[in-house]
């Protein structure tokens, strides 16, 4: 589904930040991206929803190398992937139900298509009752889930999570784990970037250890 090969990325003339990177992630996987703070998790997660481009190498993503996209293709590219970022990045004027929805909205659909889903949705995530409820009202979990929702509105066929268990207690932590896990059981390609040693001992995943600008993975 997506596969590095060789991958390096630097910026400007500096030394690579990240360096000889070879993985992939494949069809329906679950795995965790770790390592300590400043590793490099969330460049990594960048370059695999193609924000940024890599320096050397190549990179695949449902069978395509990027470096022959033209750059109207991947927007359409990118809807099929899902992300989640560390500061959820949701717009304050917009209710829990209009940022969800947003996605779908400049896809150019119309409330009456996508109502059902966007509220059947948000009471998979616990956030039935919250709805109309605009961000700076709710807590760092609702916000988290907020996101998590937007994410997932699209129905892409991988997600990436930065740090989603960051901002919340040890048993909403546990909860939004189980969300990711029901998520890949439904089909859906996961991959969460986390230094949290005891959630990812809950679960027997894949992980991709970033050290030193490389990647170990550990099955």
């Amino acid at each position: 589904m997506i596969r590095f090969e060789n991958v390096g990325l630097r910026y400007g003339m500096g030394q690579e930040v990240l360096k000889d990177l070879s993985f992939h992630i494949p069809p329906r996987s679950f795995q965790f991206l770790t390592g300590p703070s400043g590793a490099g998790k969330t460049t990594l997660i960048r370059l695999l929803f193609l924000s940024l481009k890599p320096t050397r190498g190549l990179i695949r993503v449902f069978g395509r190398d990027i470096s022959t996209i033209a750059p109207r293709e991947f927007p359409a590219l990118r809807r099929r992937i899902g992300v989640v970022f560390q500061d959820f990045r949701l717009l304050d004027h917009l209710t829990t139900y209009e940022n969800v929805a947003l996605p779908l909205r400049v896809l150019g659909r119309t409330d009456a298509d996508y109502r059902h889903d966007v509220v059947e949705l948000l009471r998979w995530v616990g956030l039935g009752d919250r709805i109309n409820a605009f961000p700076p009202v709710l807590s760092g979990g609702e916000k988290q889930r907020v996101a998590i929702a937007r994410a997932l509105i699209t129905q892409p066929e991988v997600l990436l999570a930065d740090e989603p268990t960051g901002n919340v207690d040890p048993p909403l932590a546990r909860r939004l784990l189980r969300l990711f896990l029901e998520l890949n059981r439904l089909g859906t390609a996961v991959v969460i970037a986390t230094h949290d040693i005891g959630l990812m001992d809950q679960v027997d995943a894949r992980r991709l250890v970033i050290a030193d600008g490389r990647v170990e993975v550990s099955e």
